[in-house]
């Protein structure tokens, strides 16, 4: 009996002494780990026991929405979550002795804070969203948090507007440490697949991938660690493609109707005029699009580019045909002239003549005064005189006669024309195969890369 109640009461004096040990709430545990005041060794200092070893830091990023992406000034800006983890050492706690307290929030400021940045980053400082507070756990594990209106910087490669795929590079790394290793807690697979998830807004872009590099540089003995994400995303097209693409298309194939309007009407000149300046209007909006300190021409402009000129050189060979006919018509009007003169010139050369039958008549007309008596001499000289004045003018106009000869510019222009319209088929059948051809094969190289 005597060793039951030593048990007993020993267990008494344990349960008692262990209840006094033991501290539920999260003062006690601030008070252990010194946080209750302001501790600026803990803000200041790297927090590791051995100055010698490195701090590894985990960087996770999401992308929550892909707002702008501006062309002319090769940025991008998205929305994106970015969660820090590294562990400090000097804050480490058993959750058993604080009743299970595994997680404890402090103010951002007093704890410190790995000064990891993004070296494309273009924005202000006022789209950083640090949150006030980063969780602790009893290892030591530390989270901040931090939503940012990124604008970063991106080389653009618009060969294949609007059917490009860009690969943005975001680059973290410390400017003053290091001593931090830097790398992610997440693969790029699970980090694209929740973004996708949880992206609110992407415009006209779509995000294909995201991928993880991560690698260190030396310099004069000092190494520093980077982290790259290599974001992925690919324009979606449609819009470009129905402004653009399919209007030039349409403009192209009624230049090719016009070559059956008649050139003898005015309508074909002046709709070929407008289609030239539609094909301009066009232009212009492309250039307000495209950089122009783009290296190499995208394919949509050597597109426009030659549409514009294959348009340019039929409404030239328009002009040519219709010069042709205009010519043939100023050589018919010539031809009938001179026609008609002859005929005038025979007519008053038969109306000198006297009628068939005067005599026989038995009627003379009166005379007057010496015409009379000369008006046979006369009209012989009259008739000389006239023959010879139509031999000079046929003389004159021989050499000219044949070119003068009418429908034979009207059958120069009917030749041109239609050599032209099988020529210019060939060649926009050639030209559209070969773009869409180049097109697909750049298109998927560029996909797969």
């Amino acid at each position: 009996m005597s060793s039951l109640r030593t048990l007993a009461f020993l267990a008494l004096i344990a349960g008692i002494s262990g209840g006094q040990t033991s501290d539920c709430s999260h003062w006690g545990l601030l008070n252990h780990l010194k946080l209750t005041t302001r501790n600026d060794v803990l803000a200041m200092m790297r927090p590791v026991k051995n100055w010698t070893h490195a701090t590894p830091v985990q960087m996770d990023m999401l992308l929550y929405g892909i707002l702008e992406v501006d062309e002319k000034f090769q940025t991008v800006t998205s929305h994106v979550w970015i969660q820090m983890r590294w562990k400090n050492e000097f804050l480490t706690w058993n959750s058993s002795d604080f009743c299970g307290i595994d997680m404890l929030t402090v103010p951002r400021s007093m704890l410190w804070i790995p000064d990891v940045t993004i070296q494309e980053d273009a924005s202000d400082s006022g789209s950083i969203q640090d949150s006030p507070h980063i969780s602790l756990y009893p290892s030591g594990l530390v989270l901040a948090n931090r939503r940012q209106r990124l604008t970063s910087t991106c080389q653009l490669r618009l060969y294949l507007f609007p059917f490009d795929v860009q690969h943005c590079n975001i680059t973290f790394l410390s400017m003053n440490y290091d001593a931090l290793i830097l790398g992610t807690y997440y693969s790029g697979k699970i980090l694209t697949s929740v973004s996708e998830l949880t992206m609110v807004t992407e415009g006209e872009w779509q995000l294909k991938n995201i991928e993880i590099t991560h690698y260190t540089i030396t310099k004069v003995g000092t190494s520093h660690s980077r982290l790259v994400y290599m974001v992925k995303i690919m324009r979606k097209p449609m819009l470009y493609v129905i402004n653009l693409i399919v209007p030039l298309f349409c403009l192209l194939v009624l230049d090719l109707a016009t070559f059956f309007i008649s050139d003898a009407r005015g309508e074909k000149l002046s709709f070929k005029v407008t289609l030239l300046l539609s094909i301009s209007v066009l232009l212009l909006i492309l250039q307000d699009m495209l950089p122009s300190t783009e290296d190499s021409l995208p394919m949509i402009a050597c597109y426009c580019i030659v549409v514009f000129t294959l348009v340019w050189i039929s409404l030239l060979e328009a002009i040519l045909v219709s010069f042709l006919m205009e010519l043939d018509g100023y050589c018919f009007k010539e031809a009938q002239s001179a026609a008609n003169a002859e005929v005038e010139i025979q007519l008053e050369a038969n109306g000198h003549k006297e009628p068939a039958g005067a005599e026989e008549s038995g009627r003379v007309r009166p005379a007057k005064g010496h015409l009379a008596r000369d008006g046979p001499g006369d009209h012989d000289l009259l008739k000389l005189i006239l023959e010879e004045v139509r031999a000079a003018r046929q003389e004159a106009g021989g050499q000219h006669r044949d070119e003068r000869k009418p429908g034979r510019y009207r059958r120069l222009a009917e030749i041109v024309d239609s050599a032209f319209f099988v020529l210019y088929f060939l060649t926009v059948v050639i030209f559209v195969v070969c773009m869409f051809k180049a097109g697909f094969q750049n298109y998927t190289a560029n996909d797969n890369h």
